[in-house]
């Protein structure tokens, strides 16, 4: 039965916003902690350590994320690990995000000068040491305005996951079409809630690159 786009239908795409929302936090979360990892592993000396993050953030980087969602979905289920279409969105986001997370921020480690490394060992300070007190605070004011780029690009990319069947705004968007036969109204609203969420992101980004190019200029 078709009914018509109202006020129950649009509550039922604003409260999939939620699930967006939360989607895109574990995904960034996560992603956040192996893009560390794998960042740490590319500025290495090691080279068991380097090509093997290269490797992950270039297999990352060169398939579409539809495709990673699809093999994490159905590539579990293959070696017998049953998992809902939240887990495997939330696996293959986080993998995503890592792979170019650490790529973000290994690009900031390389920014930073190189005599800001060398006067680290003239102060005799281990690897370990070099890199905690006087690299990453560095790079982490670099990395900044980009990591909020990206999180923006990871909220809508959350909307791939519709095609596994998990249920956010783009999947609830598609339930009120097929309900009410009105897909401009129903996508109209959804475009909008992706909107409001990315919208402010997109402003912060660019304050906080703005605002760290003139501190670097100074």
């Amino acid at each position: 039965m078709i009914r018509a786009f109202g006020w129950n239908e649009f509550l039922f795409i604003v409260t999939a916003m939620q699930w967006t929302l939360a989607l895109s936090g574990i995904a960034f979360v996560t992603g956040s902690i192996g893009g560390l990892l794998i960042t740490l592993a590319r500025v290495a000396a090691n080279p068991y350590l380097r090509y093997p993050a290269l490797a992950f953030i270039r297999l990352f980087q060169g398939t579409p994320l539809l495709m990673q969602l699809f093999l994490v979905y159905f590539g579990m289920t293959t070696f017998g690990l049953r998992v809902d279409p939240w887990t495997a969105a939330a696996i293959g986001l986080a993998l995503h995000a890592s792979a170019y997370l650490g790529d973000i921020w290994r690009g900031c480690i390389e920014a930073v000068p190189e005599g800001q490394s060398e006067a680290s060992w003239a102060l005799g300070l281990n690897y370990a040491d070099k890199m905690r007190i006087v690299i990453l605070p560095q790079a982490a004011r670099i990395a900044v305005a980009p990591t909020v780029g990206f999180l923006v690009q990871l909220i809508k990319g959350t909307s791939l996951a519709s095609i596994i069947g998990f249920v956010e705004l783009v999947r609830a968007g598609q339930i009120m079409s097929n309900a009410t036969f009105q897909p401009f109204v129903v996508y109209s609203v959804v475009g909008a809630c992706f909107f409001i969420i990315c919208w402010p992101l997109s402003l912060l980004a660019q304050r906080l690159e703005k605002h760290f190019s003139q501190s670097t200029a100074r």
